[in-house]
């Protein structure tokens, strides 16, 4: 143990054995101290970022039928809705009278859109001067199925029509057995890894995220975090990590027990640890709440993620936290840190 906090302390990658003996066997306190470090190494001023934004779902009809998601309606059900534009239009505008600066916008696989329809979506609303920050790669590889063409040209229309960056939703975990238990309508691991590399190549950046705490092993959690370094280390086109637990009420897997804070904050430290080369760690108050995520900035986050003006997926499962730009700021604040409103790239605002 002391070895690898000494790796740590010293800016050595930590390998998969180090990985495996933290997660075993350190303590609470040691992996909140080394993630913290980490954290202050990559940071060094004391500032927490968060960005002002809404979760547009413009669709959830869905053909995937994940076993762990609550939001989405089979084609056909009464329940099942399409934003029109002007609906997001009227969203986007309050969103811009909140001082928001991007919309992040996903829906579920709708089996009878065409892509020119989302090309339209995107045209109507890079018009109002937002950043989209839109598709997750499932979205996208259902995308390029419908239409019949590859990965790079779906992405390449995209761009054109102004899609600005790509959120990291859809990776769960990037275990194929994993995906095969919980969603196998969806795409595999290697293609959500194939869009995000093929989105970095093109100079597009993304998000990453992972969903745990449902039917994976701790090996497998380990094998979305070494897929997801790796891939980075290749082309360095992640802006921050999203580490998330599965909330599993009204979905297929109502009868998994939650995921406690204790083990939210140990995985996520273990995120921050392990992924030396992606810079940004994002705190999850929309599963966690404002207290817990409040201790992710001692356990490796240094960003506060979204005010979330709008969340429907997470809602869906019967999580509802809400919470204001100023009360994160406030809780930044408490927590011995300064807040600071960010650009999806990571840029500062004022």
């Amino acid at each position: 143990m002391q070895k690898i906090i000494d790796k740590v302390i010293a800016n050595v990658r930590v390998s998969d054995d180090d990985y495996r003996i933290l997660d075993k066997t350190a303590d609470f306190h040691t992996l909140g101290f080394l993630a913290d470090t980490v954290r202050r190494r990559k940071h060094t001023e004391k500032n927490v970022t968060y960005v002002v934004d809404r979760n547009i779902n413009y669709s959830n009809i869905c053909v995937s039928a994940c076993k762990f998601c609550a939001f989405f309606k089979a084609p056909g059900d009464k329940e099942g809705y399409l934003l029109s534009f002007e609906e997001i239009g009227q969203k986007i505008k309050e969103t811009q009278d909140l001082g928001g600066t991007q919309i992040l916008l996903q829906g579920g696989l709708h089996p009878d859109l065409p892509l020119e329809y989302y090309e339209k979506m995107i045209r109507f609303m890079r018009e109002t001067g937002i950043h989209v920050h839109g598709f997750s790669p499932p979205e996208i590889h259902h995308f390029a199925q419908i239409s019949d063409l590859s990965i790079q040209d779906v992405i390449k229309r995209l761009m054109d029509a102004g899609l600005g960056s790509i959120p990291g939703g859809g990776a769960e975990i990037l275990s194929d057995r994993v995906r095969q238990l919980t969603a196998p309508k969806k795409c595999s691991a290697d293609e959500w890894l194939k869009v995000m590399t093929t989105a970095h190549e093109l100079g597009l950046r993304t998000t990453a995220t992972m969903m745990f705490g449902h039917v994976e092993t701790r090996e497998e959690r380990l094998e979305h975090l070494r897929r997801i370094r790796t891939t980075q280390d290749e082309t360095h086109g992640f802006t921050a990590f999203i580490p998330w637990p599965f909330q599993p009420d009204n979905t297929a897997f109502a009868d998994v027990e939650k995921t406690s804070g204790f083990e939210y904050l140990r995985t996520l430290a273990l995120s921050r640890i392990y992924l030396d080369n992606i810079d940004n760690i994002q705190a999850s108050w929309v599963t966690q709440g404002p207290k817990i995520a409040q201790l992710s900035l001692a356990f490796g986050a240094n960003d506060f993620g979204s005010t979330m003006i709008e969340e429907n997926v997470v809602a869906a499962a019967g999580v509802s936290f809400r919470l204001s730009e100023q009360e994160i700021k406030r809780l930044v604040r408490d927590a011995g840190f300064t807040p600071r409103q960010r650009l999806m790239d990571y840029s500062l605002v004022n």
